[in-house]
């Protein structure tokens, strides 16, 4: 089942093949826990919003129709729709956790932990300055900018069109120019933090 992509094994899910959904849990979870840790700066909140994104996966895969290529924008979707009001949406999917494989990022040595805790100091110090921009700007900033999705995923994502994507990260990264500038922060961190959290998180976002 791991060869299979990711249209196959939607089609699957969508039958009711819960080993389906757990292939593409580990096909895309890291991604998904990257971009929930970039967006709150919380590991432990990252991790329950990562279960959440599946069990919503699970709970609406009859309305859901197979993608053409990866389930990923999706699925990063389905993450910035919880994250605009994470701690309740939280709430309504507690019970369900048990459904989805466990998400462990617990850290077994000292180092780990501390890069682990520079990368949330890194990107509370980033969402203090990124915050600032309208959400649905720094929706698009995470997705494009963050997470190097293409501006046709994060459309999907967004559900809104290419061209409002292009409009939107560029107004976001013309405005971080000038808030970075009078926060007296590097504008380059703002602007692309992966690389300050990129160890902590264990590799990187997409997997082959």
């Amino acid at each position: 089942m791991s060869e299979a992509c990711d249209r196959d094994l939607w089609i699957q899910v969508r039958n009711g093949s819960p080993d389906a959904l757990a292939t593409l849990f580990e096909r895309h979870a890291r991604a998904v826990y990257n971009y929930c840790f970039r967006r709150t700066a919380d590991w432990g909140m990252a991790e329950d919003l990562t279960s959440a994104v599946f069990v919503e996966a699970w709970r609406r895969r009859e309305d859901i129709a197979a993608p053409d290529d990866s389930m990923l924008p999706w699925l990063l979707g389905v993450a910035t729709n919880l994250l605009r009001n994470a701690r309740r949406a939280l709430r309504r999917y507690q019970a369900a956790f048990g459904r989805v494989p466990a998400w462990h990022t617990d850290p077994d040595f000292a180092d780990e932990v501390a890069r682990r805790l520079d990368a949330e100091r890194r990107m509370r110090s980033v969402l203090q300055v990124a915050g600032r921009l309208p959400r649905q700007d720094q929706e698009v900033l995470a997705l494009c900018g963050w997470m190097e999705l293409s501006y046709q995923d994060a459309a999907l994502a967004l559900r809104i069109p290419v061209g409002t994507v292009r409009s939107r990260l560029s107004r976001a990264r013309a405005r971080l120019r000038e808030l970075s500038a009078s926060a007296g922060q590097d504008e380059g961190e703002i602007l692309d933090p992966v690389a300050g959290t990129k160890q902590a998180l264990g590799g990187t976002d997409h997997e082959d």
